[in-house]
């Protein structure tokens, strides 16, 4: 398993570069974990209703992930693992869709907990007829998880917030809560974060959980 850093990259590149990752691995090409961030946009998942809308004025994407609407910025950690589940893991079975989700959430709350934030927790909430996944600091969120699997092969993941950005959730209904309920690593520690050091710290224990 390989992991590479994309830096800032626009989502739509993001995406396409992960599909072109997704014909790779399930052809036997070496299975991926990549970090990177997005310039302000909010992406509509395929269980967004019309009231996720409520004043956004910027780059709207429609996306084939799971979930609701959110937010993405220069201020998240988002990490797109591209794995193989006709393939079986140490951390999850051949074709088990639940479990990888379940080792996303795992690896999403060490890292949070190696950083300094213990009560970090798992969380599946529903919102209308959606059960939808994140990563909680008591009863704020500071983590959203939605994927996609084609070819039984995984793409999109993680979206961690790590510091304050005035943008963030603004205009919407972040996976169906008010915009307030969220948020960042820097706000929960009450100190800056060292961007780069939590990247790497967050890629190598995410590629620990999921391929050990």
């Amino acid at each position: 398993m390989k992991l590479e850093n994309w830096g800032l990259i626009d989502y739509e590149s993001s995406t396409a570069r992960q599909l072109e990752y997704v014909d790779q691995v399930s052809l036997g090409a070496e299975e991926k974990v990549n970090l990177c961030s997005h310039p302000p946009v909010v992406t509509l998942g395929r269980g967004t209703t019309p009231d996720d809308l409520i004043g956004w004025s910027g780059s709207l994407i429609e996306t084939s992930r799971g979930g609701r609407a959110t937010y993405h910025g220069p201020s998240q950690l988002v990490i797109y693992p591209i794995l193989n589940l006709k393939s079986a893991h140490a951390s999850f079975a051949e074709r088990d869709i639940h479990a990888y989700l379940r080792a996303l959430e795992v690896a999403t709350v060490s890292c949070l907990r190696e950083t300094g934030l213990q009560q970090a927790e798992a969380r599946t909430s529903q919102v209308g007829e959606i059960s939808l996944t994140g990563v909680w600091v008591g009863e704020k969120k500071i983590a959203s998880i939605g994927i996609a699997v084609r070819k039984w092969v995984t793409y999109h993941g993680v979206a961690i917030n790590l510091s304050e950005d005035p943008l963030a959730f603004s205009g919407i209904r972040p996976c169906g809560f008010k915009p307030g309920v969220m948020t960042s690593v820097e706000a929960e520690l009450g100190s800056p974060v060292d961007r780069e050091n939590v990247i790497n710290l967050y890629g190598q224990i995410f590629m620990h959980t999921l391929h050990p």
